[in-house]
């Protein structure tokens, strides 16, 4: 009987542990996307639906860990450097590649063009390190891991159009700015007009600027502070790809939006 009564004291233990935990990643989770810098107990309690003797007990201890801190003047909580600390380390532990691989899989099924996944290189230049090829009789692929200049390309132009100012502006005082095809736009002024319309719209488009006969579009994938850490694309032989590209964009955005949203990035 003794024992039976243990056992019994020990899974209630248990479900209220349970419980406790559940609450707690409740209420980390409703500070990190409510507005507001910080928050009461009282305002807490009812957005929540728990009391604030609750509420009360679970700041405390969150307190203890340094996922939440308290500002003594207001009695106001906000999120601690443990919560940042997590949050870091989840994205410093993100593959790129392998979080774009389904992405880019599911563009090239829905559209029946070329996906693509590219990361920058220097600051100067993108590359691309993973490519899904469609199931179709007239394929345009890309050469995997070499390097190409940002302003050459739509996957090079989602990256430039959404640098921070001051890496945008030295990018086109560079001498960099070679044509490699005679579509290449080299003239810095008219670069920096385009890249005023891709950061308007979101993504970018080239016909012919990189590779002669062949047409892309592509889509940053920004990071929690909006750095644009991976490019995705669509591209295929122009004549084709042209003809159904507003197609091909609204998938795009559905894509690179997701994986932005993955990587931090609230928009």
């Amino acid at each position: 009987m003794a024992l039976e009564l243990e056992a019994a004291d020990a899974a209630k233990a248990g479900t209220t542990t349970i419980a406790t935990v559940e609450r707690a990643a409740d209420l980390l989770l409703h500070m990190a996307s409510a507005v507001g810098p910080d928050f009461g107990i009282t305002e807490l309690a009812e957005e929540l639906g728990v009391s604030k003797t609750a509420v009360h007990r679970l700041l405390a201890t969150l307190r203890n860990s340094g996922m939440v801190t308290l500002e003594p003047r207001t009695r106001r909580y906000s999120l601690g450097v443990s919560a940042l600390r997590l949050g870091l380390s989840y994205l410093d532990r993100v593959d790129v590649r392998r979080m774009g691989r389904p992405a880019i899989e599911d563009l090239a099924d829905r559209t029946g063009e070329t996906a693509t996944l590219s990361v920058m290189l220097g600051g100067h230049e993108r590359i691309c390190v993973d490519q899904v090829l469609p199931d179709r009789e007239v394929i345009l692929s890309v050469r995997m891991g070499e390097p190409f200049p940002l302003h050459a390309g739509s996957a090079g132009m989602a990256f430039l159009a959404f640098l921070p100012a001051e890496a945008r502006a030295a990018y086109l005082a560079s001498p960099r700015l070679a044509s490699l095809t005679a579509n290449t736009v080299t003239d810095p002024a008219r670069l920096a007009e385009i890249i005023d319309e891709v950061r308007e719209r979101g993504w970018s488009e080239s016909n012919g600027t990189r590779r002669v006969g062949a047409a892309s579009i592509a889509a940053p994938v920004l990071s929690h502070e909006g750095f644009p850490i991976a490019a995705v694309g669509l591209c295929g032989p122009a004549e084709r790809f042209l003809e159904h590209r507003e197609e091909c964009v609204a998938e795009l955005l559905v894509a690179s939006r997701e994986l932005s949203r993955r990587f931090g990035w609230n928009d």
